[in-house]
């Protein structure tokens, strides 16, 4: 993780204890799980999807849309939450979507989402919690 200071730290003991070991390989070291591989990309009903390691909200539902990529997808995330860092990592240049408040890492974002954005937030299901509206 980068040296930032974010209002939630967390020892590596203690993100260990908290995170499942693919939670903690995807959003401690960067990782990326397998397209397709998470329930929540399937998730449609009305709610509020949160960080895994703080309970961040993070993205309304009613901004996810299916973009055929195999990861979760939204427009736009709820303003404030999340941060974005240049990733030069595996040969290409993309822009990295982190927790605002733990920095653990959530995907990436690319510039070919539909309106009125035209942002694809493409983030890790692992990374993420979900909570219907009641």
């Amino acid at each position: 993780m980068d040296s930032h200071a974010y209002p939630v730290t967390r020892t590596d003991a203690e993100w260990r204890e908290r995170l499942t070991e693919e939670q903690y390989y995807i959003m401690r070291q960067h990782g990326t799980e397998r397209p397709g591989s998470c329930a929540l990309l399937h998730e449609k009903r009305p709610g509020t999807f949160s960080c895994a390691g703080c309970d961040t909200p993070l993205f309304a539902a009613s901004l996810k849309f299916e973009s055929g990529t195999g990861w979760p997808s939204f427009n736009d995330p709820i303003p404030g939450s999340v941060q974005t860092t240049t990733d030069r990592s595996h040969g290409m240049v993309r822009t990295e979507v982190h927790c605002a408040t733990c920095g653990s890492h959530l995907g990436h974002v690319f510039p070919d989402g539909p309106p009125p954005t035209g942002l694809r937030y493409c983030i890790n299901g692992v990374a993420l919690n979900f909570t219907p509206d009641a």
